[in-house]
């Protein structure tokens, strides 16, 4: 997909006809509908100066009344592996293990670095489709690649630098020990760009629990950087290193709110009993937790880990490549599923949902009084055909226009 947007406007300028939501309406106390209204709004340097009383007359660009909604954020996506672009290919089932993927990038990855770039520009552009202006993306650091990835990555990122944004996470995909990949995992923690060290099931893949995030946990300390690890190691293994890593964030505070667990299924097979003590344990070490919302066999307790406090933020993971034939790149539409599964079918629960997509910026706060959009906020938004957050997240509804640091794309 070529980017889906046209630039508007950019700098200092002025929005009218923008809808926000202004509060619910009430049947007794019951929420039974979102209330919104007209109004005008002032950019500049990338912030949103004012909300203002609607001028129909003032000379500033037309938003049609569409409803303006914070901009999506993906929070686990692989933006610098994928297949879109190319043609189609489903998932083969001879690969059945994290190792046998391991055997097949190593085959396949010299073939797609040669396109990577503008793949990665096109899996962008089709995050913008649906809205998303940043993500949290994982680059390989494998012994076949080198750091490639990250460089060509860099590259895609640049190209798209006014209409989107991204934090990157150093992700030994292949191993830390299982290949030969510390001194490059090193190597990139040096790098500026680099804000998290990854990781993946240091049981089942390097054969230790404790040397794998002892490494992970020196390397982030000694660069300053955030943890962000994949586990899909469930039992007791899974387990352990989730309670290992939060021993490791509570031993050393300059970690806490910067530690995150990808996928963590684990917590999927877990008694309630279990899961609210875990959940205690993640909340006291800042620890967080990246979900991609997998159905199926896998129903993460993610109702239940909010409740307690903990920072759940969500992703597309793989969009439609190897690794996973599913992926649409749709953050609304990720809300929608949420919504689905854990039945949250009101207005108020749905209007809740929306914070799935642009991680926890809503609106209107729990009890309907606005809260957002404010002067001093990022000017990072969209518009969207919908008449309130809960229809836009349960129609999944058309994005007309997208807006990152102060730069309006309106759809071609």
């Amino acid at each position: 997909m070529q980017f889906p947007y046209q630039l508007a406007a950019k700098g200092k300028y002025s929005l009218k006809n923008v809808r926000l939501e202004t509060g619910f309406e009430y049947d007794h106390e019951e929420v039974v509908g979102t209330k919104t209204a007209l109004f005008s709004i002032d950019i500049e340097d990338g912030k949103i100066q004012s909300v203002k009383a609607h001028a129909p007359a003032s000379n500033a660009i037309d938003a049609k009344g569409y409803l303006m909604l914070p901009a999506f954020r993906d929070m686990h996506v692989h933006l610098d592996k994928t297949l879109y672009g190319l043609p189609w290919q489903a998932l083969s089932p001879k690969r059945r293990s994290v190792k046998d993927m391991i055997a097949y990038e190593q085959e396949i990855i010299p073939e797609l670095l040669k396109t990577s770039v503008e793949r990665a520009e096109q899996l962008i552009s089709l995050l913008q489709h649906y809205g998303t202006h940043y993500a949290r993306t994982h680059f390989n650091v494998d012994t076949t690649s080198g750091l490639k990835s990250l460089e060509h990555l860099e590259r895609a990122l640049d190209h798209k630098k006014d209409s989107f944004g991204a934090e990157l996470v150093a992700f030994p995909q292949h191993g830390i020990y299982y290949t030969d990949s510390a001194p490059l995992m090193k190597e990139a923690a040096q790098m500026k760009s680099v804000g998290f060290i990854g990781g993946l099931d240091p049981l089942s893949i390097d054969g230790s629990i404790e040397k794998v995030l002892d490494f992970t946990v020196q390397l982030a300390l000694d660069n300053k950087k955030g943890i962000d690890i994949h586990l899909h190691e469930t039992g007791e293994s899974g387990m352990k290193t989730i309670n290992y890593l939060i021993d490791k964030a509570i031993e050393n505070p300059q970690l806490q709110g910067k530690t995150f667990v990808s996928h963590a299924f684990a917590l999927a097979h877990l008694s309630t009993k279990e899961a609210e003590q875990i959940a205690e344990r993640l909340a006291a070490g800042k620890v967080g937790i990246a979900s991609s919302v997998p159905f199926g066999k896998t129903i993460m307790p993610i109702s239940l880990l909010k409740k307690y406090g903990v920072n759940v933020l969500i992703g597309n993971d793989n969009v439609q490549d190897y690794w996973s034939t599913f992926g649409s790149g749709n953050m609304l539409q990720k809300a929608n599923l949420i919504a689905e599964l854990y039945g949250y079918s009101t207005e108020l629960a749905l209007s809740r949902a929306l914070e799935f997509a642009t991680q926890s910026i809503l609106p209107l706060d729990e009890k309907g009084k606005q809260q957002w959009p404010k002067a001093g906020d990022e000017a990072a938004v969209v518009f969207t055909d919908a008449s309130c957050s809960a229809e836009a997240v349960s129609r999944i509804s058309p994005i007309e226009a997208l807006m990152n640091k102060g730069n309006l794309f309106w759809r071609n």
